[in-house]
């Protein structure tokens, strides 16, 4: 009999054997449920061998072949062994984890596919008794399908009543269903490019075979125009476009923009937002090939796309690609080998690209577009000054400077945003008699106070308590709020322009289901006057009416002791700034430092990314941090110090033992050394190349999988992005 090799959801770096019975139709990709110790659990078949290196008495028969979906292709296989091994995790969970969860449960699929409808005879002229004028939705329903057949979905779209109207004309046999039938591709409000954006299109649409593209573009120059006649040109192979995004967040409005530019295609959004019912659905209209656009957050760059064309990566610099826990992987990394893999073009968009894109570009290893000016030929980019928070007056963070400023644009109808990244009230309550901090018990971190409900939360581990009375050291009564938040900057502008409409936008405010969308509709509307928000606010939105931008307390990431502070503060900066004047009225941002004439925001005030980009990267190179190294981190936590330590300390004397081409360092505490009642720390290995870097932890892998290690939770995170 046939012996399957099963990827499993267990911890393990291998593949379990499985007999396949007799008469059992079976293929590589197919899902499968096998026995394992005493449960049944569901499998990706990932070899078909004829002898196993088992026992055949060991060897247990397969249960079931899952019969449901299509079995995943041999290129997301090879591209799922790809990660698990580069990035050394268990080819199980790697597998398992990639699929959407519907696909990992033993309970049968109730697939639907999607349901197309036209006209009948009798719908091109309906009697008026049974379809009156009144049906509005009926009606619009009906010239709707005189122009083409149109999907269940696509009708939905025309208003909420739309299912049960479509209903009431199937039964009056106005409708019928059909096979359907794409109209031709069609792009709606097709804008005339700049130059630099046509020599962008044209670029990536001439190239044959793997190309990595880098489009520079300063906020506000168009790269969602240049993204929309890419995928206009590839829509018209009917092939698929997979468009990548950093936030959740930013899906509703890409998603709501694209259909309003593809009225005729099929785009999905592959998000964890997503009910597990919707995300199943718009997975295998991906799979199936019936979604031609498909839109995600990181994990959608494992969806199964057989025509896929193009892939865009918008923000590609943002931290949010990359996964922090269980497959540690890049979403952005990722992306590129899929790209090669398939022989296919890839474009990654940002206004502050990361170093390490940027170096690849310079070096030539990516193709370097440039946007350099502003879309709308009226806007252009807001001035940028700093403020000495030395030299001014504050009010409980905000300038007096600031505070004018915001009152000249209430008083023009004109909105402001005030960028603050750090939501709550006040980060740390003090007492002011014994100095006692609001430090959480089981982190290292500090308890930050939640005002509005009387809570001092931890934003770390998600431990809360309610706002003591007293001091709990010393029973003084007077406890002060010790810096500002997005609360706290709230209640600071209400209480100074008592009449403006101010909005919170934070992770706080936002936690209800519709809460963000009916948010940017106001301020669509303009019913807004001044944004308080984190950075929720500061990447892909564009507010017409926005023409003021003030920051607050950036000065902490200036002395922090990431190697990538500067880089990632830069980027944040610069997205914020360019969420101001983007249509015909000028923007200012307003940056509350103590340090203006450091070097970082001299380049803010110029738009100079370059120069900037350049400075980081000799600092690199002279310490050798990335992109001239590549790095692993071994990270290690438990709930006992001695033993996390001990642990590392093992594995540096490995390290140590194997190394010849790479620098171990030592083994040093977490950033944040104690979270959620666990102890954490880490060893840093660095090598010159990715080949030397992976060859050594190769062959350092076997030797800490024999580190007993029972009580603790130990990764490996190769190319980290946090220490």
């Amino acid at each position: 009999m046939p012996i399957a090799r099963i990827a499993l959801d267990i911890p393990l770096p291998t593949l379990f054997d499985y007999t396949v019975g007799e008469g059992m139709e079976i293929s590589v990709g197919q899902r499968v449920l096998v026995p394992f110790g005493k449960r049944q659990m569901v499998g990706v078949v990932m070899e078909l061998i004829a002898e196993s290196e088992m026992a055949a008495e060991r060897i247990k028969p397969l249960t079931s072949v899952l019969q449901d979906s299509a079995p995943l292709s041999a290129e997301l296989l090879g591209l799922l062994n790809f990660c698990a091994d580069y990035y050394h995790h268990p080819i199980g969970p790697t597998v398992l984890s990639a699929l959407p969860t519907r696909l990992r449960s033993d309970k049968p699929l109730t697939v639907r596919l999607p349901e197309w409808y036209g006209l009948s005879e009798a719908g091109s002229t309906p009697d008026p008794l049974v379809v009156p004028k009144r049906k509005v939705v009926q009606h619009r329903i009906l010239d709707m399908l005189t122009q083409q057949s149109c999907s269940l979905d696509q009708i939905k779209r025309l208003s909420s009543t739309a299912g049960g109207q479509l209903k009431a004309l199937l039964e009056a046999g106005y409708v019928v269903r059909c096979e359907p039938v794409r109209a031709a591709h069609s792009l709606v409000n097709a804008h005339t490019l700049t130059d630099e954006q046509q020599v962008a299109v044209q670029a990536v649409t001439r190239q044959k075979g793997f190309g990595c593209f880098l489009l520079h573009g300063i906020t506000g120059s168009g790269k969602t125009e240049v993204y929309v006649h890419l995928m206009h040109h590839v829509l018209q192979q009917g092939a698929q476009v997979l468009l990548l995004v950093p936030e959740i967040n930013l899906t509703p409005q890409l998603e709501h923009y694209f259909r309003s530019r593809f009225p005729d295609a099929e785009l999905v959004s592959l998000h964890s937002g997503l009910g597990e019912g919707e995300r199943m659905h718009n997975w295998l209209q991906a799979q199936s090939g019936a979604a031609q656009i498909i839109l995600g957050t990181r994990l959608s760059v494992f969806a199964e796309l057989p025509k896929l064309a193009l892939i865009i990566v918008d923000e590609e610099h943002d931290s949010s690609f990359k996964q922090q826990d269980g497959l540690r992987y890049s979403a952005r990394d990722v992306a590129i080998f899929r790209a090669s893999q398939r022989g296919i073009s890839i474009v990654l968009g940002s206004a502050t690209p990361s170093l390490e894109s940027y170096h690849n570009a310079q070096s030539g290893r990516y193709h370097l577009l440039k946007l350099s000016g502003r879309a709308q030929a009226a806007a252009r980019l807001p001035s940028v000054r700093c403020l000495n928070i030395n030299q001014t007056t504050m009010h409980h963070g905000i300038s007096e400077n600031l505070l004018r400023e915001i009152a000249q644009r209430i008083a023009r109808k004109e909105q402001s945003l005030l960028f603050i990244n750090r939501r709550g009230y006040s980060p740390v309550l003090m007492c002011t008699s014994c100095g006692w901090l609001s430090g959480c018990k089981h982190c290292a971190g500090k308890l930050v106070l939640h005002l509005s409900d009387k809570r001092l939360r931890c934003h770390h581990c998600g431990y809360q308590i309610r706002v003591p009375h007293a001091c709990p050291s010393c029973g003084n009564a007077d406890l002060q709020a010790v810096g500002s938040g997005t609360q706290r900057i709230e209640s600071v502008l209400q209480e100074h322009f008592p009449e403006a409409r101010i909005l919170r936008v934070d992770r706080d405010s936002t936690r209800n289901k519709r809460a963000w969308q009916t948010m940017r509709e106001q301020i669509h509307a303009n019913e807004v006057d001044v944004l308080v928000g984190t950075q929720m606010l500061a990447k892909g939105h564009d507010f017409p009416e926005l023409t003021l931008v003030g920051v607050l307390n950036p000065d902490s990431a200036l002395y922090s002791a990431d190697f990538r502070a500067s880089e990632k503060l830069f980027a944040q900066l610069a997205q914020v700034s360019g969420r101001a004047g983007r249509s015909a009225k000028a923007g200012e941002v307003i940056i509350q430092t103590a340090f203006p004439d450091h070097p970082l925001f001299r380049a803010l005030r110029e738009h100079d990314y370059e120069t900037w980009a350049q400075t980081l990267l000799i600092e690199r190179e002279m310490a050798g941090f990335p992109p001239f190294v590549f790095q692993v981190l071994l990270r290690a936590e438990g709930r006992q110090e001695g033993e996390v330590y001990a642990f590392l300390q093992r594995a540096h004397a490995e390290a140590k033992a194997l190394a010849h081409t790479v620098e171990v360092y030592g083994v040093v505490a977490a950033a944040m050394p104690k979270r959620a009642n666990h102890f954490r720390a880490q060893l840093l290995v660095q090598g010159d190349t990715r080949k030397i870097l992976q060859t050594f932890v190769r062959a350092w892998r076997p030797s800490l999988d024999a580190i007993p290690a029972q009580r603790l939770r130990w990764s490996l995170d190769i190319d980290p992005m946090d220490f």
